[in-house]
């Protein structure tokens, strides 16, 4: 899992290592790469004692893909409703007063 860090400079020519929630921590160092080492250290201590981090995939699955296919294209009844939404179809086209 990737958490964003913001690393920036601090006083006495240090710098800090932040990060949100769910581990809201900061932690500083002589450098960035120290900052952000001890943050690292400081969100290994937050995760032990049975914590852990996961993600939740929120895609939901499309409620009609459901109903897609669900008519048998060799069934009578399908046959003749394709027949009939063609013959429709045609007659609104050939219709001279169609604009």
């Amino acid at each position: 899992m990737q958490i964003p860090v913001l690393i920036e400079p601090v006083a006495n020519n240090g710098f800090r290592a932040k990060a949100g929630e769910p581990l809201p921590l900061s932690a500083e160092g002589a450098t960035p790469e120290e900052a952000l080492r001890n943050l690292r250290a400081a969100m290994d201590r937050q995760l032990k004692n049975g914590k852990e981090l996961r993600s939740v995939d929120l895609t939901s699955e499309n409620p009609w893909l459901a109903l897609a296919g669900m008519h048998d294209p060799k069934d009578p009844l399908v046959q003749e409703w394709k027949q009939e939404m063609a013959a429709y179809r045609k007659q609104v086209e050939d219709d001279p007063d169609r604009p």
